[in-house]
């Protein structure tokens, strides 16, 4: 995973679930991942768990899930502190979703976002992903989301 000044980019490992579960806790008010799901994920060959870290502890991290016989990646969560925003964090762990996805042979990265939630369609649209289908009553609280979808080339960085 590539470095940075500040902060790292590696996978997850069980040791980082209590990290990882107060970041969702923080981060989120709706659809949140439990210390099992997290669990699961953290082994499981269908997911990829993704962490930013620096000396001040956890600063974000990104959830993708694979499926067998599908040309298309899932990004399932994009978090990052509140204290780590700025920083360029959102935008490394993109990047590390979409070459774990890569890596993967895969064709197509998709995910889906709050509408409400502008900072992540502003950091979704600028990195190339496009909006493919609106959802209404998508999220726990009844919130409507975008799905967006960005075609992942193999000679892409």
């Amino acid at each position: 995973m590539p470095r940075s000044t500040d902060f790292h980019l590696r996978r997850a490992r069980p040791a980082d679930l209590a990290a990882l579960v107060d970041l969702e806790l923080a981060s989120f008010a709706y659809d949140r991942m439990s210390a099992r799901q997290f669990r699961r994920h953290l082994s499981s060959p269908s997911a990829a768990v993704l962490l930013a870290e620096g000396d001040d502890g956890l600063l974000g991290s990104v959830i993708v899930f694979f499926r067998r016989g599908s040309t298309r990646a899932r990004l399932y969560s994009l978090a990052t502190s509140v204290a780590a925003r700025g920083r360029g964090i959102g935008k490394a762990l993109l990047a590390a979703a979409e070459r774990v996805a890569r890596e993967r042979g895969l064709r197509t990265l998709s995910l889906e976002v709050r509408r409400d939630n502008s900072a992540a369609v502003h950091l979704y649209e600028a990195h190339g992903y496009r909006r493919s289908a609106a959802l209404e009553n998508y999220y726990d609280d009844g919130a409507p989301a975008w799905r967006y979808e960005k075609p992942l080339q193999a000679d892409a960085s």
